[in-house]
Order: structure tokens, then sequence, then C-alpha cells
């Protein structure tokens, strides 16, 4: 394990003189990426360090336990921190998402249920801007088509962290869990006689696509179609055809924006959202082509699958997928997810380390 760090252990450093080079510091876009790298690369060495440490002091104590009975004490809870150390570099050095480091495109979409349904999709996208607002990240709504009673058919955001993050703690690496049907079990307000009904909505993320090379879109396989923006029951809110629908037509992929006033914003918006999905397209055929043991069973599970159940009535929310139950959900619908999200990391971790394990017999 100490011989698979080492390599990081020097590109650290290396990166560390990379940043007070004054040509390096002169290219901003490379500044970043140097950052970035170096941001995801501290942890590791810190464990290392620390494993390094701690392995010293293990062999000293027991070399001079031998004459002295205190020092023969420590050897046990030092050989116990020595280990946690080195499970804690282990997991460090799992193969990392490569884009954990990114900001993501949400988007939330009603499902069958009618107005029930987009309301619950109006408490979900609450649920991620408070969560947002408490993690310090910035959002912006790139589009929206409200339900008559002020829920959302649909909503697309994008979600920004702030500055350069830690390791695990970008936008991506905590919200790429979220994918899936969220189902829902209350009284719903068009409901005269009390009964509780389930509905449900989708939930989709996409990671964000800063560089816009790192998708090839050819120029001639794009459709563009522009038409007037309409609002809740399809009436007309814009006299000029500023709404944008953009088609990929070698994957028949369909983006549409009608936000902002001005078409060439909502083409922007469009294709900064078409990127994001070819960038995941891109990814989920290498995940298809990767053996089972090397996949993530929380992360690849199906969009389609159901993964959360929000019950009002117990105040309970389940995650189906990592068996998380608790009784807080007012607390998590006005952005308390750390928990929830916590057991999917968890789980996503430990099959990891089994299925590392597993290869490695």
């Amino acid at each position: 394990m100490l011989e698979s760090a080492a390599p990081l252990v020097a590109e650290h450093a290396e990166l560390e003189k990379q940043l007070s080079d004054p040509e390096v510091l002169s290219d901003q876009n490379r500044v970043r990426r140097i950052n970035k790298r170096y941001a995801a690369l501290t942890p590791i060495v810190a464990a290392y360090e620390e494993l390094l440490r701690l392995g010293d002091d293990v062999a000293a104590a027991t070399e001079m336990g031998a004459e002295d009975a205190s020092l023969a004490a420590e050897v046990p809870a030092l050989t116990q921190a020595r280990d946690a150390a080195a499970q804690k570099l282990r997991l460090l050095l799992l193969p990392r998402d490569p884009d954990d480091d990114r900001d993501v495109i949400l988007e939330v979409k009603a499902g069958e249920g009618g107005e029930e349904s987009a309301l619950f999709a109006g408490d979900l996208m609450r649920m991620y801007l408070r969560y947002a607002e408490r993690r310090g990240w910035k959002c912006e709504v790139l589009e929206a088509t409200e339900s008559d009673l002020g829920g959302f058919k649909d909503v697309r955001m994008v979600v920004k962290g702030k500055g350069v993050p830690q390791p695990g703690q970008a936008p991506w690496a905590r919200l790429k869990y979220e994918g899936g049907v969220h189902r829902v079990q209350r009284v719903p307000v068009t409901e005269s006689q009390g009964r509780i009904h389930t509905s449900a909505a989708g939930v989709l993320v996409l990671p964000d696509v800063e560089d816009e090379g790192e998708v090839e879109i050819g120029p001639n396989d794009l459709r563009v179609d522009v038409y007037r923006s309409s609002g809740p029951g399809g009436q007309s809110v814009n006299t000029t055809d500023s709404a944008v629908r953009i088609t990929h037509l070698p994957t028949g992929i369909v983006v549409s924006c009608q936000n902002e006033k001005s078409q060439l914003q909502n083409k922007e918006s469009a294709l900064r959202v078409l990127r994001a999905r070819l960038l995941q397209a891109q990814r989920d055929a290498a995940e298809a082509e990767a053996s089972a043991a090397r996949r993530s069973q929380v992360r690849t599970v199906d969009r389609s699958e159901r993964i959360r159940t929000y019950n009002y009535p117990e105040n309970r929310i389940a995650d189906h997928r990592t068996g998380f139950k608790a009784y807080n959900l007012d607390s998590v619908l006005d952005g308390d997810l750390d928990a929830v999200i916590m057991s999917a990391i968890d789980a996503d971790e430990a099959a990891r380390m089994e299925a590392l394990g597993e290869a490695s017999a």
C-alpha cells in the first residue's frame, strides 16, 4: 500500500513546485487544474505521512518495550491507530470517480400523479436549493416549467461549488447519488377525504462540462429549432421566438430551454445541458463495458429505480439502496441531507473495497 501511495506523494511535491513557477502562474486555466489535482492528493499525502509516523512509533515502542513496561503498554493503542491510518489510506487510494471535482446539472421531473407529483417535484427542488445553501454552493436555474398549483412539471439547475473543493466535497461527489425515482406518501392538497396517496418524481444528476473541448460535437451534428416560450397551461409568455430546442442528431438527445428572454442565452443554456448529457452517455457506455466487480453498487443504479421514500405522516425518510432510515423528514426537506448522502457514500466505499479485495484475492 505504501508503494502504491509513493508515486502520488512524489506527484504532490512536483505540483507544489509548479505552483510557485511564474510561468505556470501566468496561465489561470493551468493553475486551476493543478490546484484541483493538488487538493485531491493532499489527503493522501497526509494519510501516508501519518501511517509512516505511526509505523515508526509501533516499531520503537515494541523494541524498547522489552526494557520499559510503560512503553510496552502503549503498543496495543499505537497498533490500533496504525491500522486505522492504514484503512484510511486504503480508502483514499481507491480509484476516484473522474468527475468528483465537477459541478452538476440537476433535473427534477414530475412523474405520474398530476398536480401532487408536480408539487412534490417542487419540494425536492427546494430541498436541494437549501442543501446547496448550507454548503455554500451557488445555484442557477436553467429551465423550469411550473404547474398550475405552483409546483414544477420539470426544473433544471446548475449547482456550482465554491473555490477549489476538498476531495469528496464538490457538488458531483455529493449529489451523484440522488439520481433515480423519489417516492412520496402523504395526503395531497387536492384530496378532500384525507386519504394518503403515493406519487413520485424523478431526479437526474449530470456532471457539468466546463471545457467545451471535453465533448466533441460536429458542425453538422445539431438541429436547432426556435419557438415562442409558454407558461403553465401552455399560454404564450413571449411574443418573440426566444425558446430554443436543440437535437443532437447522432444520439437523438433533445434539449430545450425557454427561461431566458434572449434566444442566444437559451441556446447557450441548452448547449450546456446537452454537453453534460453527452458526457454522461460516454461515462455510461464506459461503465457498461467495465466488469461488474469494478462498478459501484450505489452509483450505477438504474435511473428508473425507486431509491427513496418520503413518508409525511410518519415524518420518515428511507433510502432503499442503503437501508438508511430516519424520522426527521422535516429537517431533510429543509436541506439537512448529509446523513442520507453519507449512507450512500459509505455503502459505495464498502462495495468498492469489497470489489478491490476480491480482485486482489
